[in-house]
Formats: C-alpha cells, structure tokens, sequence
C-alpha cells in the first residue's frame, strides 16, 4: 500500500471549490472534496468566520478554534468577506467566475436576499456547479426549522430504530452517538457534485446539485422503511431484548459475556445452539417459523448461555465455524489493535504556526495510495490577500489588487 502527502495527481487537482458552509454537512462534502485534489476555499465572515470554529467538543482546542473544526477543515484556504458589503460581495462574484463548485447550507431565502442564488450565479458562471444543503428542502412546514443532526434524527424516525423496547414495549428511543446525518448528507453532496461536473465534461454546462438533510436521513432508512411502506402502516416494533434491529429475527443483537459484549448477527438459531452446546435454546429454536415471532425469548435463553464465558471463548468457537459475530470493541481496545493499525487510519496535521494535532486521514484510496495530508485548517483570512492576488480579484475600493496574476 502506497503512502503519500504528495498531492499531485489526484483526481480534482485543479477544481477550485467555494465553500461557504458552516459546522458539519457542508464542510465535510469540501473537505472531501479537497482531500481528493481540489483546491478548496472557504469563505467566512471576517469576524467570527465559521461558527464551528467556536464548536468545543470534550473541551479540546487547537490554536484558538476548536479541535472539531481543525478535523473539518484540513487542507482548505481562508477567504474573509462580508456578503452585505457590496465591496466583498463584488470579490466573492468574481471569484466565483473563476470558481468550478461553490457549496453553501444557508436557510432557504437566505442566498436570494444576498444575491447568490442559483439562478444569479449560474449567470455569473455558466460552468459552476452549485451546491446546496439545507435542514428540510427549500418548501414545506419544515423549511425554516433548525437543520441539525439530533433533530433531524428524531423527526425522520430514526431514533426509534435504535434501543430496546422495554419490557412493556415502552423503552425510550435513543439516538446515534455520531453526527451521522451530516456526515451521509455531507456524502450525498459529493456524489451529485462528481455526477454534474461529469454531465459538465460532456455538455460544458454546469448545474445545480440540492440535498437535505431530512431527505439524507430517509434514504439511510431505505431498508426498513420500504418495509413499513408495503406494509400495514404501523411503526415496526423494536425487541425488548438486546435489540439491534426493528426487522431482524433471532439471533441478531449485541450480547454480554462473562468479560465484555459480542455482537452476533444473520446465523441460523438451530445452528447457533449447536454450537454454543445449549439445549434449551436448541429446543427453543426448533421451529424455524418462531425465529422472528418469537425473538424476544430466544434472545433471553441465548443471553444467558453467553453469559457463563468470555467473549474469547465464545469467538473461538463461532468464528472458525462461519458465523458472523464479532467483539465489541471499546476504542482504546480499538486503538491497540493490529487490525486498525494496518489500516494506518489516523495522521498529523498541522497549523501555519508548527502545532500539531491528530485526526483521522480519509478513507478513499487512489491508485493504491493512501490520501495524507498534513495541512491543518486555516486561521480566519489567512489566505484572503493571496487568493485575491493570485485570481485577480477586484480590490476592495473597486480597484484590481496590485498584485494580481493575468
């Protein structure tokens, strides 16, 4: 496996990105987007810039933003503006002449007051594509609710597929332990993005590519709510034990053992109960046709059988035999393990000023190279008077920068 900071050759080398985005959803389509190549610019306003600049997560800072921000936004480039002064509005309009993608995750409306709207910009640009991400689309009741991760999660009904019933069908739902809608719609996002600047290469023309992040929250969904949508219209019921999914029969949950958890997913209970050397589970589990009708009891008689070993144990003898289960891992346990290590998943990028801070790397492998780069995040503006010398921009009196490039 190749390894590399070397940038050159990757598949956006020589896109220029607008990112105008805040917090998560937007960010992580440009950082993505710049860990492929791009040349990606954000655009913030010279106060307070990115809000998620200020985001403090596990009270972890790095030189002055939070370390959350520092992750979100390695390798991009600062450009300070203020979008209500016609001076900066006239520099961002001619930088976005010059720009392929420009992504942005204002409210509905918000774009149209300040004059870069899709339509507007498209006229300015023709071959742009322009990139949109809101909470809920652009209409309807929702359009101007709050579009974050945890609200999302509850009002699409994703929270109600995780967590165990309770034993009156009562337990409460519980919500994922990770910003997953944003980062999914933050997906989506760089998926229509590749698709219109191939449509791009082929006609010339650019787009405009929208995505949201109640319509991400569904799609995730696909499985079991195409279920619920041929069914008979009633919430799916969750397991009162050792529940991992609305449709899943027995035996398929998380378990305790003697030193820890285990998960055990799709494995026939008959088989199962062979295995592990349990006879009332074997006569549980004779009728095939209880395996999903019955689960509830199968998971408690099959808890209790793992309880009485470790979860080594219990691995050495269900893995050699094809079934699929696994240890579940806390992260320091993760962390020791040769099998993250292999994957060399973390890097160390580092500020203008030499400080330097671990995160992950991304997850995309080109040409059988691993994509390093140890160029943090940028301070607000840093990168404002070379971006407009470089693109000769119009200066800020109305004037071309002094220093600008032909």
């Amino acid at each position: 496996m190749l390894e590399s900071q070397d940038q050159d050759g990757l598949p956006l080398e020589g896109l220029r990105v607008l990112d105008f985005s805040q917090f998560l959803a937007g960010p992580s389509c440009a950082l993505r987007l710049a860990d492929l190549g791009a040349d990606v610019i954000k655009v913030e306003r010279p106060d307070v810039g990115d809000l998620c600049r200020g985001l403090v997560l596990a009270d972890q800072s790095f030189e002055g933003d939070s370390a959350l921000f520092h992750t979100i936004n390695r390798r991009k480039r600062s450009f300070a503006a203020d979008l209500k002064s016609p001076d900066d509005l006239a520099r961002v309009k001619a930088l976005i002449e010059r720009s392929d993608v420009m992504i942005h995750n204002f409210r509905p409306g918000v774009m149209e007051r300040i004059g870069l709207d899709a339509g507007t910009v498209l006229a300015l640009n023709p071959r742009i594509v322009y990139a949109a991400v809101t909470g809920y689309g652009e209409e309807g009741p929702w359009k101007d609710k709050p579009g974050q991760d945890l609200l999302v999660q509850s009002l699409s009904g994703l929270a109600w597929l995780s967590g165990d019933a309770g034993a009156e069908g009562d337990g409460p739902p519980v919500p994922a332990g990770v910003s997953m809608i944003d980062v999914i719609t933050g997906a989506h996002l760089v998926q229509g993005i590749l698709a219109a600047l191939l449509r791009r290469g082929v006609t010339g023309r650019g787009g405009r590519v929208d995505v949201s992040l109640l319509e991400s929250a569904l799609d995730l969904q696909f499985e079991p709510f195409t279920a619920f949508l041929n069914g008979d219209g009633t919430q799916p019921q969750r397991t009162a034990e050792n529940h991992a999914s609305v449709h899943g029969a027995a035996p398929y949950g998380i378990y305790r053992t003697r030193d820890g958890f285990m998960a055990v997913a799709m494995t026939p209970m008959d088989r199962l109960a062979e295995l592990i050397g349990s006879q009332a589970l074997a006569d549980m589990a004779a009728d095939r046709t209880v395996w999903f009708k019955d689960r509830d009891a199968l998971k408690r008689q099959l808890q209790r059988d793992l309880l009485v070993q470790s979860s080594a144990h219990w691995l050495g003898i269900l893995e050699p035999a094809g079934v699929w289960c696994a240890e579940v891992m806390s992260w320091p346990q993760l962390a020791a393990h040769p099998a993250f290590t292999t994957l060399g998943m973390t890097q160390t990028i580092r500020s203008a000023g030499g400080a330097a801070m671990q995160t992950t790397r991304c997850p995309i492998r080109i040409d059988g190279r691993r994509l390093y780069s140890e160029r943090g995040a940028p301070r607000l503006g840093a990168d404002t008077d070379a971006i407009a010398a470089e693109l000769g921009l119009p200066g800020r009196a109305g004037t071309t920068s002094s220093h600008s490039s032909p």
